[in-house]
């Protein structure tokens, strides 16, 4: 292991409990941990700020800012970039995403080639669907949005400030602000289907 910084500026300290890897592969690179907790996780040139978590948990590459909550069982890929006091649950992983302060992805989640504003809130199950096959492409949430479990949201789009996605849609156009999106067909019971 080289070029660890471990900062405890301000009287903070870093906690790295049993089973954390910390490592960094070259000079420009360094992993940098300012009085976080980190608990069995495995971290590559990665930051995590003052007063963050990382528990059970994989970060490449990734910036985590003061106050997150990584984990448990979380993987933040390469490009990560986690805002002030954001909230990233079990199973979820993000990749070349920036996720702003307050945001919660709570759990059951993926993230890709994304920009998610501030106060936002990622239902469970959500799918940004990033890849057509041959290329990436973005998703833009705004602000104090709303995003209902079980929904899918097809790049390239925007998603407006203050809008409201409903559980169980596939968004494939613009939602804009202030707005109830919902894009699921209608429920149809067969009666006396088994027999």
């Amino acid at each position: 292991m080289t070029n660890l910084n471990f900062h405890t500026k301000d009287n903070y300290s870093v906690y790295i409990k049993a089973n954390s890897i910390i490592k960094s592969y070259n000079v420009l690179n360094n992993c940098i941990i300012d009085g976080a907790e980190i608990n069995s996780s495995n971290i590559t040139n990665s930051k995590i700020g003052k007063n963050a978590s990382v528990l059970y948990s994989y970060l490449f590459g990734s910036n985590v800012e003061s106050g997150a909550k990584i984990g448990v069982f979380s993987h933040l890929r390469e490009g990560s970039n986690i805002g002030e006091n954001v909230r990233i649950g079990n199973f979820v992983e993000t990749k070349k995403s920036d996720i702003k302060n307050g945001s919660k992805v709570s759990h059951l989640t993926y993230v890709g080639d994304a920009e998610i504003g501030e106060n936002v809130n990622v239902g469970c199950g959500t799918v940004f669907c990033n890849y057509n096959g041959k290329i990436k492409q973005k998703t833009v949430v705004g602000n104090n949005v709303f995003i209902g479990s079980n929904s899918n949201l097809v790049a390239p789009l925007v998603v407006e400030d203050n809008s409201f996605i409903a559980a169980g849609s596939t968004i494939t156009q613009k939602v804009p602000s202030k707005c109830l999106a919902i894009a699921r067909a209608r429920q149809v019971n067969k009666e006396n289907y088994l027999k």
